[in-house]
């Protein structure tokens, strides 16, 4: 079957979020059916909030007992800590879901520093997906975000880990005003079943543009490409409205 790539807009947040969610569910029920399990990648940030909020009042069909949970990426603070993704994510979706302790990866940030705990995340993601040398995961779902500088997990323009073909998992070492990084790398996206990005709001749209349908080369949301994997931009109205004035 060909690889969908397309980009779809909703007029509410509401209805991209339940469209989501269908995903999710269809996703779900495809890899438990082929594989045994679903493995999904989690973004971050303040988007993906009320997605996981929704996710986590559902009733059926999600067979949480069989579905792990990683990470897309991760800043370097403690779990307990505000600005980290584990702790937006548990406490909107895993404190409501079914799914056993060991079927959570986290990025271990108790670990003495970054590079410690971007080596850890990566054994653990080798472990899971029995991954022998040069080989990439191949998650069945990856929820990404699009900031406003095009960066995407924590994939920024012009760093050097755009260029990683080896390894699943770097670590991103930022100025002295922001958390270092722990991050999936292009590759271990790129190999993906499905990737959705979500995106909302009119500050997104020129972005959105550049990404979706420009395909800028110098913004790493635009190298998010799986060869063998569908790619949709879900996006609110404000967030299309460059292209839907084409």
């Amino acid at each position: 079957m060909d690889s969908v790539k397309e980009t779809l807009v909703f007029d509410e947040k509401e209805a991209l979020v339940a469209y989501t969610i269908e995903i999710w569910k269809r996703v779900c029920a495809t890899s438990i059916a082929e594989r045994g399990r679903m493995t999904v990648a989690l973004s971050g940030g303040r988007t993906p909030v009320d997605l996981y909020s929704s996710l986590a009042q559902e009733g059926e069909g999600f067979s949480w007992e069989k579905t792990h949970i990683f990470l897309v990426d991760e800043r370097f603070v403690p779990h307990d800590d505000e600005d980290s993704n584990f702790r937006m994510i548990k406490e909107t979706l895993l404190t409501a879901v079914t799914a056993p302790k060991e079927n959570i990866h986290p990025v271990d940030t108790s670990l003495p520093g970054p590079d410690e705990a971007a080596e850890a995340y990566e054994k653990e993601i080798i472990r899971h997906f029995r991954l022998g040398p040069g080989q990439f995961p191949r998650f069945d779902l990856v929820l990404l975000g699009l900031g406003e500088d095009g960066h995407t997990a924590s994939l920024f323009p012009g760093s050097a880990v755009l260029q990683e073909k080896s390894h699943p998992v770097r670590v991103v070492r930022l100025d002295n005003k922001l958390h270092d990084r722990i991050t999936l790398t292009l590759p271990a996206i790129n190999n993906a079943h499905h990737i959705v990005f979500h995106v909302e709001g009119a500050h997104k749209a020129e972005m959105l543009r550049k990404v979706a349908e420009v395909k800028d080369p110098d913004l790493p949301a635009s190298l998010i490409n799986p060869a063998e994997g569908d790619l949709l931009f879900l996006a609110d109205r404000p967030a299309a409205g460059l292209l839907l004035k084409q």
